[in-house]
């Protein structure tokens, strides 16, 4: 029933277990539509509630929990999965369901395998050995910079059997990426150095495949290097439910040598064993293609370009597809190797050219039926985006904190644009920029990120906002250097990612307020008061410690008991000259301006604040 609610005003209320569903980043006019209400009402519940927002406005899930909890309502926020199957529900695509019709037509597929580690243990040269190319010496700081796929071909049981690689990036920055590439495979190659053992991006890793119900083979890489210790690894590796084979286990542990090419095969073998004896690896070809980007990157002559990794179906030139917020019709598949592809089947990772806009790393792309309704899921996907964004960067502003809120003119704020050459690169670099934390008077905010060449439209907003454009393995466009050099717009390069979160972590202490401390300058015991009519009392003392300086800050102690604080050396005299400064174990007159209470035997101490360097 309809009862007044906070404000006066008349909402129709649940029961205290009524669900009302909200996908992410609603509004207030949204809650309205599901439970027949008044938005400007809800907008004034709101209000008496302490937080402010506008009828349009996106809300985060606090803010309706606080409501729903006045009300009557339980919210549930609809997870992004399934906020994606109900807007393809609307558009007669069920994938799960296909997934059921599918049983009778299901054909045996490759494996999908993730290498997996922490940073310079050798997963991109273990690779490399497999693929017997050269993938290290393109990148910057021997450090992966992207997720990067390949296929291979290896024959086993005399049959020629093909394996997917996925590469994942290492150092610490990049945990989404890692965790993207575990959800995508099937099986997870944990790589360890025999001579460094189990470290914490090894541990990530293997929390990542663990998270993700993935059968996990350990490659003990480097054992040719002087200190490799394999069974170190193996005891290791047992604390974390990762049993060797030899000790009664059931996980596969390989020992090679990627620099050396020794054991490659026993590996591959070792993937195989435990796909066919784990996993049932199976997919139906025959229908639209289906699966998961890995990668997008602005290609200048191409334009946007999507890696992606087909799950079931099979993807064709000419194709309708959308992938994540982008659309398109495909124009040309290219492997591994720069070779055009006509179809990717199964488990086949392809570059793909035709898409409207670069897709974020991890977005599910799928055949349409026709290029219209590939536009509409991709428009739809985006504003459920743009929706939740807005609900996410929104702060909740309660009415004891809006006069803070205006003074937030206090607050020194660094503005950010990122550009990169991939989405999972600049993805990674925003969340590890947006976890430095330098305290509350400083701010972060990425007002701009996106894949390509840093442009003029990038630089007028820089210019706007007085933002920082930082490109990651990216440069600027034509004349935009001498542009934004013009205008005044600080333009950062970096390839490799720690070297960007150093520098803006520095420039962000650099916005802090200095912090000060006191640091003590000397002491001065008063032995005689000389009284004058035109300077008041003068202190006739002897330097105790340190050094007295005029003009320096100056307190004064009585049998150990400050009496005045916050004085100032205004006159210091050695007999009737002026001194500067008088050191210890001297005789001096000191003046404290209108200060006239001194006694025989008080302490005066002199102090300076100097600036404290951060942590």
């Amino acid at each position: 029933m309809a009862a007044p609610a906070p404000g006066g005003v008349t909402v129709p209320r649940g029961d205290g277990t009524t669900i009302v569903r909200l996908r992410r980043g609603s509004s207030l006019t949204d809650f309205a539509d599901k439970i027949n209400a008044n938005p400007a009402s809800l907008v004034t519940v709101l209000f008496h509630l302490g937080e402010m927002a506008t009828a349009t406005q996106s809300l985060n899930e606090e803010t309706f929990d606080v409501l729903g909890e006045e009300l009557g309502y339980v919210i549930q926020v609809v997870s992004p999965e399934d906020e994606d199957r109900e807007l393809l529900g609307t558009f007669s695509i069920d994938i799960e369901g296909e997934a059921e019709a599918d049983e009778e037509f299901l054909v045996a597929r490759p494996p999908v395998v993730t290498v997996m580690g922490h940073v310079d243990h050798g997963k991109t040269k273990l690779l490399d050995a497999i693929r017997q190319t050269d993938v290290v010496a393109g990148e910057a700081g021997g450090i992966t910079q992207h997720i990067g796929a390949y296929q291979i071909h290896t024959m086993h049981e005399d049959v020629d059997r093909a394996i997917t690689f996925i590469d994942t990036p290492g150092h610490e920055a990049f945990t989404a990426m890692r965790a993207r590439g575990a959800k995508v495979t099937d099986i997870a190659v944990l790589v360890v150095a025999a001579d460094d053992g189990v470290m914490p991006q090894t541990i990530e890793a293997l929390n990542h495949a663990q998270a993700a119900d993935v059968p996990i083979v350990v490659a003990i890489n480097k054992v040719d290097k002087e200190g490799a210790n394999p069974d170190k690894i193996r005891q290791q590796l047992t604390e974390y439910n990762l049993v060797a084979e030899e000790y009664g286990g059931d996980t596969m542990f390989v020992e090679v040598s990627a620099k050396q090419r020794l054991n490659i095969d026993g590996l591959l073998q070792a993937v195989l064993l435990t796909a066919d004896a784990a996993l049932d690896l199976r997919a139906n070809p025959d229908k639209d293609a289906r699966g998961v980007a890995i990668e997008g990157n602005l290609d200048r002559g191409r334009g946007p370009v999507a890696t992606v990794l087909v799950q079931s179906g099979s993807l064709h030139i000419g194709d309708s597809i959308v992938a994540g917020t982008g659309h398109g019709r495909v124009r040309a598949m290219i492997d591994e190797h720069g070779e055009s592809v006509e179809v990717a089947t199964p488990s086949r990772p392809v570059m793909v050219l035709g898409l409207t806009s670069v897709p974020g790393a991890g977005d599910t792309f799928l055949v349409a039926p026709d290029d219209r309704t590939a536009r509409q899921i991709a428009e739809k996907r985006e504003a459920i985006e743009r929706n939740a964004a807005l609900a996410k960067s929104r702060k909740r502003i309660s009415l004891e904190d809006f006069t803070k809120a205006l003074e937030q003119g206090k607050v020194e704020t660094l503005n950010l644009i990122l550009k990169g050459d991939g989405a999972g690169s600049v993805e990674a670099l925003e969340d590890a920029l947006l976890q430095i934390d330098v305290g509350e008077e400083v701010e972060l905010r990425i007002i701009d990120r996106g894949v390509g060449a840093i442009t003029k439209n990038n630089i007028n907003l820089a210019v706007a906002s007085n933002a920082i454009i930082i490109g990651f393995n990216v440069k600027s466009e034509g004349q935009n250097a001498e542009y934004a050099d013009r205008e005044g717009v600080d333009l950062r390069f970096y390839s490799v990612i720690y070297q960007a979160i150093e520098e803006v972590e520095a420039s962000l202490k650099g916005l802090l307020k200095p912090e000060y401390e006191e640091a003590e300058l000397g002491t001065a015991e008063i032995r005689e008061i000389f009284r004058s009519s035109r300077f008041g009392n003068i202190a006739g003392c002897i330097v105790r410690t340190g050094e007295i300086r005029r003009n320096s800050k100056a307190r004064v102690l009585r049998g150990g008991k400050m009496i005045a604080e916050g004085l100032t050396i205004e006159s210091l005299k050695r007999f009737k000259d002026d001194a500067t400064e008088v050191r210890e174990g001297y005789e001096c007159g000191i003046g404290l301006g209108s200060f006239n209470d001194i006694q025989n035997e008080d302490i005066i101490q002199t102090y300076e604040m100097r600036e404290k360097a951060r942590a």
